[in-house]
């Protein structure tokens, strides 16, 4: 069965819910949809002294792959390239920094909002190259 949904409030509403999940594992929520030219970080939040850069992925199954696969080699080197640029302008390059993946599985929706899903988050997701 097809699930009828507006595409444009999906990735919003599961930004939503990661910022709210992280805020209940006790991160500061810094920014959000910080962009850099064409490239964005979905949320930059702040745990103990280790500023975490997330992206989130939203999706309503795994039958093409698991959300957090989307995060591709060239996603990844966009993400670092706008994480580069905020701890420029904010003078955090002495920031311990991390790059972090929310996987985030729909399991029921309510019209077009979400309504039951799960949450994975995979710290240290990937790194920067040097």
């Amino acid at each position: 069965m097809k699930i009828a949904y507006d595409p444009y409030l999906l990735g919003p509403e599961g930004e939503q819910i990661a910022a709210d999940y992280l805020g209940s594992k006790g991160y500061n929520i810094m920014r959000r949809n910080y962009r850099f030219h064409r490239n964005e970080i979905d949320i930059i939040a702040l745990h103990h002294k280790t500023l975490c850069f997330v992206e989130v992925k939203t999706r309503f199954s795994s039958t093409k792959g698991h959300p957090a696969e989307a995060v591709t080699p060239q996603k990844q080197r966009e993400i670092v390239k706008a994480a580069q640029a905020y701890l420029t302008v904010t003078d955090n390059i002495e920031t311990d920094c991390r790059f972090d993946v929310i996987a985030i599985l729909i399991k029921n929706m309510d019209g077009n909002r979400i309504s039951a899903f799960t949450v994975e988050h995979f710290k240290d997701a990937f790194w920067a190259s040097s």
